[in-house]
């Protein structure tokens, strides 16, 4: 008898998901330093390259959940990051002024921000769903 809920988590590759999140950050630091001078690169396509390694570092960790848990925490992380960033203490702050820290927590809070988790989030499930849909068709 074949287990219904096994066959909705995808076959996940820690080494494939390790270098497509590399690949991701690639892609943002070299956003920012080849093309930050377009205003649209500069406010948009960071964030959504930001939630897009979130998702992917979670399916690399968490590599048995389903997409849509991943999914979900991805979304949950990077919301909650940019509602972070409305608090201000001189203890985050000073977090913020450190070079990791402020990559990872972010300075203002943007509303636009939130629709670009939610873009970057999104590319990366179809990007998963296409990669699963790849292994099978080939495996």
């Amino acid at each position: 008898m074949r287990n219904i809920s096994s066959s909705r988590v995808p076959l996940r590759s820690r080494l494939a998901y390790g270098l497509l999140t590399a690949g991701v950050m690639l892609a943002g630091f070299l956003s920012r330093r080849l093309l930050g001078q377009y205003a649209f690169i500069k406010l948009y396509v960071g964030d959504a390259l930001w939630a897009m390694m979130v998702f992917l570092s979670l399916a690399f960790v968490f590599c048995k959940w389903p997409t849509w848990q991943v999914a979900a925490a991805a979304l949950g992380f990077s919301v909650c990051i940019e509602l972070s960033q409305l608090y201000h203490a001189p203890w985050i702050d000073a977090i913020r002024q450190m070079p990791l820290g402020g990559l990872i927590l972010g300075f203002t809070f943007v509303w636009s921000d939130l629709v670009c988790y939610a873009v970057g989030v999104g590319i990366a499930v179809m990007v998963e769903i296409l990669l699963i849909r790849s292994v099978k068709e080939t495996g």
